[in-house]
């Protein structure tokens, strides 16, 4: 794919906000809602399931540490699309 000059800083913005908003809903998940009022504590394994699954991998059937160098795998392809 190619794109303009004027379409790459509009990529970052929206990765950017994507990326903000996933960190959002993820401590909102785990922590709870400062509207609500409520607190909820999360073990590492459901906060590596709810980060696996955010990122569109299945998390059927596989370890926590399969799962660790998916989600790895994962960002540093999206890390490596988004400097293209």
């Amino acid at each position: 794919m190619v794109w303009g000059p004027t379409k790459i800083p509009e990529l970052a913005k929206g990765l950017g906000r994507a990326r903000g908003e996933f960190e959002r809903a993820s401590r909102e998940y785990a922590f709870g809602s400062p509207e609500t009022g409520t607190v909820r504590k999360t073990s590492d394994d459901e906060m590596t399931i709810l980060i696996a699954k955010g990122l569109g991998i299945s998390t059927e059937g596989k370890s926590r540490e399969q799962l660790f160098q998916e989600i790895i795998a994962n960002i540093k392809a999206i890390k490596s699309s988004a400097q293209v």
